[in-house]
């Protein structure tokens, strides 16, 4: 990993992990932290399903995946992963057939929940679909749906139960020499879940996909996965994430990408820094801020904006962006460029100009990087 010599503050070092394939999609060994999301549509329902996917990746999502009920939905899921731009992880809870046939269908995972997916001579048999056709496995714990031995034996869900499961499934993929997996042990408890994780993480090599199941809706989902999953990232921990919203599915990439944005984790897009208004502000701060966002969903490429309402911050921040607006007085404030002061601007422009400069240093970042290439 790439260290902040001069601010090591800001150093995560990074668990050491094993990498896999999910796809063309590297996840572990130092990979980037990829984003996942999970669709809602009736699998069946192809055209709706494949537009979802589609908005996930555009909206950033690496992996997404989708689940594979029933005969209806394995039989669509082939078409759907011919049409996706994203690798496909076939989520499979009961019938272990289910994950035989998303392995033929083409996805490029499946995600077994050892307390559902029966029989070790089951979890063989999907095994053996999955290194037939070039699948990785996710072998995925969830505190709610733990195996009945692990439940009388712990008395209830606990970190120590969680792990338990994952690791004796971990050692049936071992056992029949099959590698390609990765693993979670998910609980809609933050405090059972990052203990989990926290043990897991000392007891395998096996890359880790991070999630708080069952968060709730956007905004308590998305506080509740932010100090969850923030704590095991900051802590080094996760190679992969899914945040668990009720909400749209782009929701969630978003989301996700917030929480490795503000770690230094991953990048894209436009980092917006802004204040949270007050009195001082010579503009409407949050209705402008609101109207950016939605102006720049477009950009991908990783950069910084400020809009600091007045000039207590204002320039102190802009200063290590790569383009600012401070409100003044009069009607006007200041735009930044590069972390200087660049020209005044009046506020009913600030808007238009705003998007036209950040769309301009993102073609000339991209530029540069293209060069460098």
């Amino acid at each position: 990993m790439s260290l902040n010599h001069i601010r090591p503050w800001r150093n995560i070092y990074r668990r050491e992990s094993r990498q896999i394939m999910v796809g063309n999609v590297p996840v572990g060994g130092g990979a980037p932290i990829t984003v996942q999301t999970m669709t809602n549509t009736l699998t069946p329902d192809v055209k709706a399903t494949i537009a979802q996917v589609q908005a996930a990746a555009e909206a950033g999502a690496d992996i997404v995946r989708i689940s594979v009920p029933d005969e209806d939905s394995s039989r669509a899921l082939k078409e759907i992963c011919a049409e996706s731009p994203v690798p496909i992880v076939a989520d499979i809870h009961f019938h272990y057939k289910r994950g035989i046939e998303a392995a033929e269908a083409g996805a490029a995972c499946l995600r077994i929940n050892p307390g559902n997916i029966g029989s070790e001579d089951r979890v063989k048999e999907v095994i053996k679909a999955a290194r037939d056709h070039n699948c990785s496995i996710r072998i995925g714990v969830n505190a709610g749906s733990l195996e009945k031995h692990l439940l009388d034996k712990y008395g209830e869900p606990t970190p120590d139960a969680m792990v338990e499961s994952g690791l004796d499934h971990i050692k049936i993929l071992q056992d029949n020499d099959f590698h390609e997996f990765k693993i979670s042990c998910k609980a809609s408890d933050v405090f059972m879940a990052a203990a989990a994780y926290q043990q897991l993480a000392e007891q395998t090599d096996a890359p880790i996909h991070l999630g708080i199941t069952e968060a709730g809706g956007l905004t308590s989902g998305t506080i509740k996965s932010a100090i969850g999953l923030g704590n095991l990232l900051w802590m080094g921990i996760g190679d992969t994430i899914r945040v668990s919203l009720s909400a749209d599915p782009v929701e969630e990439v978003k989301v996700g990408y917030e929480i490795l944005k503000s770690l230094g984790l991953r990048h894209r897009g436009v980092n917006i820094i802004s204040c949270p208004s007050c009195a001082r502000q010579g503009f409407d701060v949050i209705k402008t801020v609101e109207k950016l966002e939605k102006r720049l969903e477009h950009i991908k490429t990783p950069m910084s904006l400020s809009i600091i309402g007045c000039v207590v911050n204002g320039p102190g921040e802009a200063l290590m962006t790569d383009v600012g607006f401070t409100g003044g007085g009069n009607g006007s404030g200041m735009v930044y460029l590069a972390g200087k002061q660049s020209h005044k601007l009046n506020n009913d422009q600030m808007v238009d100009h705003i998007v036209e400069q950040v769309e301009a240093k993102a073609a000339e970042l991209d530029a540069a990087a293209e060069a460098a290439e």
